[in-house]
């Protein structure tokens, strides 16, 4: 599930269509969880809205890439409102649950906190926890019914905060320090709020793909052949 709903008034620029290496930034995050998630659900701020996302990723995405698409039963409340309408659309045990902004998304990462919760199929899920105690509530895997009831639960008593339903649905919780193996940085968690982020982002993402280049095996067709005669 990709919540795409937010506003980004610090960026100046609606998150979820920003241009990131000539492809919309949602798009690069539809593509990552494809590879580890049996189907895609797209989650917009309102039905207007998501006809629009439908419509830009449909002309970026690969065929075999079709999102579902929801959007927030009360739009503008939040993170709350967006996971309580993603999940009333999937269809799986559990879920994974993210934003549309985290170019660096880890599918290694996803697939373990998957692992993680199904090992134990009565927990809320699985939440990647920070040293300092942060948890990361839009990198996480939920337990899709237990999640949409706290949710519901949640905007019923008017509470905003993500951490509330979070906190209700017995979660496992992973330190990050347990992910660097699968993801040495931990950038999977790098997420863009600032123009600042976008320009660091920006930067990784070209230092990334030179070190792809260089570590790419050289095909044939790229090796020069010089032939030698002898009179």
């Amino acid at each position: 599930m990709i919540l795409a709903g937010g506003g980004s008034r610090r960026l100046g620029a609606e998150k979820s269509l920003l241009l990131f290496d000539d492809k919309p930034l949602i798009c690069w995050t539809a593509e990552r969880l494809s590879s580890v998630a049996d189907e895609i659900v797209v989650v917009a701020r309102n039905e207007e809205h998501s006809r629009k996302l439908e419509k830009v990723l449909s002309q970026f995405l690969p065929g075999s890439i079709e999102p579902a698409f929801a959007w927030d039963s009360l739009p503008g409340y939040g993170p709350v409102a967006g996971i309580a309408a993603g999940m009333g659309r999937t269809r799986g045990e559990f879920t994974f649950a993210t934003a549309c902004d985290l170019p660096f998304l880890s599918p290694r990462v996803v697939e373990k906190l998957f692992i993680t919760a199904e090992e134990d199929p009565g927990c809320g899920g699985a939440v990647p926890v920070q040293p300092n105690g942060f948890f990361e509530p839009l990198h996480c895997v939920y337990n899709r019914k237990k999640m949409q009831q706290a949710c519901e639960k949640a905007m019923a008593a008017g509470e905003r905060r993500i951490f509330a339903p979070l906190q209700e649905i017995g979660m496992r919780h992973v330190a990050v320090d347990l992910l660097r193996p699968l993801d040495g940085d931990l950038l999977t968690f790098f997420n863009l709020n600032t123009r600042e982020d976008l320009e660091r982002a920006v930067a990784l993402w070209a230092e990334r793909k030179e070190k792809k280049k260089l570590r790419a095996p050289v095909k044939e067709s790229q090796v020069y052949r010089y032939s030698f005669s002898t009179r």
